[in-house]
């Protein structure tokens, strides 16, 4: 375990610390079920404008028109009629951390905010179910053009550049049934737009809490990277155990304009009644490159394979993920490379462990669009499954209309061998921490690419989720 700096001190226990749910206040919230009533009622209480109605209408449309996914992991038991689609915390979004209620201020310390706006961050959200309540970044960062703020704020204040982004090219509504889902009742979430040529030396970085029962969440980020920018936004998940399931739905749209450089890491460890089914792309123009990094905890069931379009010439996408499944829960993810443009590059790197009964899939697509010549695409994929009772598969899918290519999949399964075992007890290591040392080492290419706080984050929930071994 990564350990020794004051900063990482400050999110020791961080998201693993959120345990004991608090009692689930709000002033406000829609009934069960999706109607179009609820729609309106939802755009309504936000005083949102006639534009993103029509959006929301347009996506409800869709979606009743779409069957559930049967492709993936079994979503017979997610009922979504029994779904809470919009709470509202007390209190209101401030940028002053005194003015947030005194519930929501606890649940975050828990989490290390503010302590670690003040040490490591340039800029921090808070988001509780429905709403973000807290948003602040540095002034010098204002000064240079740079927009963070929750998205229901950027609507309003930047319509031209929200309606020209939101779920236009990236995600379309009519992506899949769970975007249309999204598009409907989204709420809360980021917007960050960082202007031509501005680099910022320090994450941004939201928090999301999920804190009512049989709830879904459906926060939207929407990330403008303009020409030869360069930055790093990191989100962390989080929710309490309730005895009824919950949705998390996310979209993400990130546009890599050319030559800009953007980094994009979440941490999620959502409760084991959670339902975690999100759309994440990435639109990378010339030049640019788009680095994809994450770590999926916690969750019954997770779908989640991040985008990257490559559709200028020299564009670059890196995608690393970690996934950890245990008794009960199903990691089906990976990652998605679709190269339009010539000299472009991708390199894929996911590992996932299983114990107890967990299953992890790789679910992944290369696709080499005609006159992408001399792309080059490296796939690797790694399963550790720690007993007999747990699984790991791996479903890569390849799609070449180009000849000049040059193209790897790699795949890997495997149970830590008695070898290994014994060659660490002979050192005077019990068996216990030779097995914690092995994962370590299989997970280290990952979690070498975090910032130290969240190398350490997800160290300690690993090794939470591998107690009892």
């Amino acid at each position: 375990m990564l350990a020794g700096m004051d900063e990482a001190n400050n999110l020791e226990a961080g998201l693993a610390r959120y345990q004991i749910k608090n009692p689930p206040k709000f002033s406000f919230k829609v009934e069960e079920g999706l109607t179009e009533h609820v729609v309106r009622e939802i755009s309504s209480s936000k005083g949102e404008p006639d534009w993103m109605l029509e959006k929301r209408l347009h996506s409800l449309r869709i979606f009743k028109s779409k069957k559930m996914p049967t492709w993936g992991p079994d979503l017979s038991a997610l009922n979504l009629d029994n779904l809470t689609y919009y709470v509202k915390p007390e209190g209101h979004q401030t940028r002053k951390w005194d003015e947030v209620p005194d519930y929501i201020h606890k649940t975050f310390d828990k989490l290390g905010i503010p302590e670690a706006e003040k040490n490591f961050l340039a800029g921090v959200g808070a988001m509780y179910d429905s709403e973000v309540l807290y948003h602040s970044i540095q002034k010098r960062l204002e000064e240079q053009g740079v927009i963070f703020m929750g998205t229901d704020q950027a609507v309003k204040e930047y319509p031209e550049i929200v309606g020209k982004y939101f779920m236009a090219r990236c995600v379309p509504a009519g992506d899949n049934k769970f975007s249309a889902l999204h598009g409907a009742v989204w709420s809360g979430g980021s917007f960050l737009f960082v202007p031509k040529n501005v680099k910022i030396d320090r994450p941004l970085q939201i928090y999301f809490i999920m804190n009512f029962p049989e709830y879904g969440q459906f926060e939207h980020t929407l990330i403008i990277g303009e020409e030869g920018s360069d930055f790093q936004y990191i989100e962390g998940c989080s929710a309490p155990q309730y005895s009824r399931d919950s949705l998390h739905s996310a979209v993400v749209e990130i546009f890599a304009k050319k030559n800009s450089r953007i980094r994009y890491t979440s941490v999620q460890n959502w409760s084991k009644n959670v339902y975690n089914l999100n759309t994440k792309r990435a639109i990378v123009e010339a030049g640019a490159t788009m680095e994809w990094i994450g770590g999926t905890l916690g969750s019954k069931t997770t779908m989640l394979y991040p985008c990257s379009i490559l559709v200028g010439e020299g564009a670059r996408a890196d995608h690393l993920n970690i996934a950890f499944a245990g008794e009960g829960q199903v990691k089906d993810g990976g990652a998605k490379v679709i190269i339009e443009a010539p000299n472009c590059s991708a390199t894929v790197i996911a590992k996932s462990i299983a114990k107890g009964g967990g299953l992890t899939r790789y679910r992944g697509l290369v696709r080499i669009k005609k006159g992408a010549r001399n792309a080059k695409v490296q796939v690797r994929c790694d399963g550790l499954i720690l007993d007999a009772q747990s699984k790991a598969d791996t479903v890569p899918r390849m799609e070449i209309s180009e000849n000049r290519v040059n193209i790897g999949h790699e795949a890997a399964v495997g149970r830590i061998s008695a070898e290994q075992l014994q060659y660490l007890k002979s050192r005077g290591i019990s068996e216990e921490e030779a097995t914690r040392l092995i994962v370590s080492g299989f997970i280290e290419p990952v979690i070498k690419q975090l910032p130290l706080e969240y190398a350490v984050e997800i160290n300690r929930l690993i090794e939470l989720e591998m107690e009892g071994l």
